[in-house]
């Protein structure tokens, strides 16, 4: 499945645990994907590891790059994040330079999606490692949906709240300003009422941490998102 048509999107870290029960419960659920990838802890290693056991399955599994290292063949799809809100140069631009350098050669360009990157949540470990400082308003945040499709035409604009539930209204506020670049939600969504409020709104939502904390809870947001039509 085109990444374009996904509603509903398994974040799975390969720095944590997840038994091969709870991995195969994920990847039958009827997700539309499985997304590798972390913040730290994130190897070659480990990425390898969670490719081969997510292979046994038919779902599409995408790789979202936080280090060049971790990278390596055999996904359907590359997310490469470039942190709007930053405040380090490295993570605009700077290791997208590098990796270019090293790997541009040999990138299958249809398999790689660049996504505009907006962190709301100063306490979480991707804003102390990408430099944000600040949390957006909404007014930040309909000037970084509108540079995401109009200045870079980039086709995802991803609104991370990284395990705090996001405020409704500032999500509406970038979804009525985007048209071409699709909106992806994640962070800190535990239930299914949560899941269906925000795939009212986004594209696409993103669910992560529940799925250490509750896979039953987890499991639980794929039909809600898929029963809501998303109204913008």
């Amino acid at each position: 499945m085109d990444y374009k048509q996904w509603r509903h999107a398994f974040k799975v870290d390969p720095a944590k645990t997840l038994t091969d029960d709870e991995l195969e419960r994920l990847a039958e659920s009827g997700t539309d994907c499985l997304i590798v990838g972390g913040t730290d802890g994130v190897t070659l290693e480990n990425v390898l590891d969670l490719l081969v056991r997510i292979r046994r399955y038919s779902v599409p599994v995408a790789l979202e790059v936080s280090t060049v290292e971790s990278v390596t063949p055999g996904f359907d799809y590359y997310f490469i994040p470039t942190v709007l809100n930053s405040t380090k140069t490295e993570w605009v631009n700077g290791i997208h330079h590098a990796a270019l350098k090293e790997y541009g050669h040999m990138m299958n360009w249809d398999e790689i999606i660049t996504e505009g990157y907006c962190i709301l949540n100063i306490d979480c470990k991707a804003a102390k490692l990408t430099g944000v400082q600040e949390v957006p308003d909404e007014e930040d945040i309909v000037a970084y949906a509108r540079m995401a499709e109009h200045l870079f035409n980039l086709p995802v604009l991803y609104l991370e709240y990284s395990g705090t539930y996001g405020d409704p209204d500032i999500v509406k506020a970038a979804a009525r300003v985007l048209n071409k670049t699709r909106l992806f939600y994640g962070g800190g969504i535990r239930t299914a009422e949560e899941a269906k409020q925000m795939a009212a709104i986004a594209q696409t939502i993103i669910v992560g941490n529940i799925i250490y904390e509750d896979i039953e809870a987890a499991l639980t947001t794929v039909e809600a998102v898929k029963s809501v039509p998303n109204s913008y």
